[in-house]
């Protein structure tokens, strides 16, 4: 099992966020990820929003950051984590660009980016980025499979709705190969088939309403999950892919709050080993505190307690 966790003050999502996050500087964002590092957690997380609608700001806050910027500035101040954009909505941004960026941050990392998207749900958003919102399906496996042409193909060519190339040079190429790894976020049977035709990993959301689909998918739990998961193996299987070669990431609910005094490390290790029987190869990790220092003490006792010994 890998972990991965968040970077507090990087987006101030309100119903998790604490005061003294407002205040962070840029050497407390480097503090907090160097000790993640150093504690063995395999990725940092970094999601994004490009600007918030007024109508959402109460549920979401109006402060998120450009994760590609964010993670750069992370990949810079570590030297073994990877970085994550869990999740970018992918229709956001021009697919020759956001491929430039990432091939760009692969290279300059030593091969530490890992690329998760998802389609997006913010409708308001969409428009005001001048994105069809309904077709945001399609233009997200369109941008995938324009992306991957670019950093796989010696002499890249593509010609579609959305997205058209062709005599261009790409370079540099993405130092993993044959390219980052794709993860795609969603509940739904949709991003289950786009990780069969797309992706490398299943990122599926653990519980917020606001990007369920449905009351079934805002209330999944390891029952669901495993529903889901059987239906992604069986997809896998009918197009010819080893499913034991794409990851799952899940959050587990087992042991309480890292945060809290009474987290227990044991509860959690037994949720690890049931979420590991499902097919779960990731755990998204909230590491809260009442402040830095603190954040930086759960941080250091989740590393030792769970990260530790799960390995």
């Amino acid at each position: 099992m890998r972990f991965s966790t968040g970077l507090p003050g990087i987006n101030l999502y309100p119903p998790i966020t604490n005061d003294w996050e407002r205040s962070m500087q840029p050497g407390d964002y480097q503090l907090v990820a160097r000790t993640a590092d150093e504690l063995g957690f395999h990725s940092l997380a970094i999601p994004e929003h490009i600007v918030i609608p007024n109508d959402m700001v109460p549920l979401m806050g109006p402060s998120w950051s450009h994760a590609m910027t964010a993670m750069s500035f992370v990949a810079g101040a570590t030297s073994r984590i990877v970085v994550d954009s869990s999740v970018i909505v992918l229709p956001y941004h021009d697919p020759v660009v956001f491929a430039k960026a990432v091939a760009t941050l692969d290279v300059l990392s030593g091969g530490r980016v890992r690329v998760s998207i998802g389609v997006g749900h913010a409708e308001r958003e969409f428009e005001i980025l001048r994105v069809p919102f309904h077709e945001r399906g399609k233009v997200s496996d369109e941008y995938l499979d324009a992306i991957v042409e670019l950093w796989t193909s010696d002499a890249p060519e593509f010609h579609g709705t959305y997205v058209d190339f062709a005599d261009v040079a790409f370079e540099p190429k993405p130092v993993q190969r044959p390219h980052p790894p794709i993860w795609i976020g969603g509940n739904t049977g949709a991003a289950r088939r786009r990780v069969t035709a797309h992706g490398d990993g299943w990122c599926p959301f653990p519980a917020p309403a606001m990007l369920a689909q449905t009351a079934r998918t805002a209330e999944m739990d390891s029952g669901t999950l495993g529903e889901g998961i059987d239906d992604l193996r069986r997809r896998l299987e009918a197009v010819g892919r080893d499913p034991s070669t794409v990851d799952i990431s899940f959050t587990n609910a087992e042991g309480g709050s890292p945060g809290a005094d009474d987290f227990n490390a044991d509860a959690y290790l037994s949720g690890v080993e049931k979420l590991a029987a499902l097919g779960v190869t990731w755990l998204q990790v909230g590491l809260p505190g009442d402040s830095l220092a603190h954040a930086l003490e759960t941080i250091e006792r989740f590393g030792k307690l769970v990260v530790a010994q799960a390995r």
